[in-house]
């Protein structure tokens, strides 16, 4: 799924580059990197990466790995049931008996090797029976920004991971409800990563959400025909209820199982992610392309070409240079991005510049 706009990261990430487009941590794209960790589990063959129509040709730039044809367009977003949904009608199309996996495209995974593994053992649980499988996320702190999902009893043992029955999903909770969450050991972070077979996906669609399975239906039914991808997108994709898959189907479903992450794993939310994962100097700061920082603490600053970026005597700030914009605020304030790019956009004379 890359269909998202990351706002936070503006004015690195734009309107028509987003953050799953760039190389937030590491040399290569977001998505490129995710695309890259299926190895050796999903041939690239097999990836198809759902995303606005706008991002389709730089998906193709920054994943040379992937066939064009495999890269399909979305006339316009209809949330993340819509995406995953279409996603199910492919992998079903190219083999009734498939199973696929479900993955955001702008997540940070360093341990390749712990993920591969526990994909694998998602992709045996999921074919084990009538299961929809969801990947966990053991929580580190008290995190108000995402769901959780409450484990309930050992399933099963595929090697040497565990399978939990879930007994319920959480939206985002308060303080001191996540304080319980993460003091009782049976919440996980929900990442919105999931896998199952096409046949359990579709028959769970059936049961929940069936005005979508019948929207899904009528796009495959056109594309069996050999009705381009386009055209059917175009006729039917606005059709389908805008509502995302937690909501639509896995809070109502009854045979969601939980299989615990064993890798690292971060979101990247906001500028202030950075701090996990890139280098600091003695004074706490982060500084990427042309950038200086002199008497300053806690800063992180990013440059862009030759321009160079000169920080002296303020601490703890964000402060983003691009060929055209220059922001800077505290790190207080990073989460209230979105409102300033709203501003922007709301402006005709900086407007082309969201």
């Amino acid at each position: 799924m890359a269909g998202g706009r990351g706002e936070r990261f503006w004015p690195m990430s734009r309107r028509r580059t987003p953050k799953q487009l760039l190389p937030i941590v590491g040399d290569d794209s977001l998505i490129a990197q995710t695309i890259a960790r299926v190895e050796g589990v999903v041939p690239f063959s097999n990836v198809f990466v759902i995303t606005n129509a706008e991002y389709a040709d730089a998906v193709a730039e920054v994943c040379p790995l992937l066939r064009r044809e495999n890269i399909i367009s979305e006339p316009e977003g209809r949330d993340t049931a819509a995406a995953v949904g279409l996603g199910g009608v492919l992998a079903q199309m190219a083999d009734p008996a498939a199973s696929l996996a479900v993955l955001p495209s702008d997540h940070v995974i360093h341990d390749t090797v712990a993920f591969k593994n526990v994909l694998t053992k998602a992709f045996e649980a999921a074919e084990s029976g009538d299961w929809l499988v969801t990947i966990g996320i053991k929580p580190e702190f008290p995190a108000t920004g995402y769901g959780y999902i409450h484990r309930g009893e050992l399933r099963m043992t595929p090697g040497n991971l565990q399978v939990f029955d879930v007994r319920g999903f959480v939206e985002k909770p308060k303080l001191e409800v996540a304080k319980e969450y993460v003091e009782s050991g049976e919440y996980f972070w929900n990442a919105g990563m999931f896998v199952w077979s096409a046949q359990a996906f579709f028959s769970a669609f059936e049961k929940y959400a069936p005005d979508i399975a019948d929207g899904l239906t009528r796009i495959s039914r056109e594309l069996e025909r050999g009705v381009r991808i386009a055209d059917v997108l175009g006729e039917h994709y606005h059709t389908l209820r805008k509502i995302s898959i937690d909501f639509a189907l896995m809070e109502k479903a009854d045979n969601v199982l939980t299989i615990p992450a064993t890798f690292d794993w971060d979101d990247v939310g906001s500028w202030q992610s950075l701090e996990r994962h890139l280098p600091k100097d003695e004074a706490g700061n982060i500084t990427r392309g042309n950038a200086i920082v002199l008497d300053g603490v806690g800063n992180i600053v990013t440059g862009s070409g030759r321009h160079l970026v000169c920080v002296m005597g303020i601490d703890d700030c964000i402060v983003v240079h691009t060929d055209d914009v220059t922001m800077i605020c505290p790190k207080s304030k990073a989460q209230d991005i979105k409102r300033l790019v709203k501003q922007v956009a709301s402006n005709p004379l900086w407007s082309d510049r969201v």
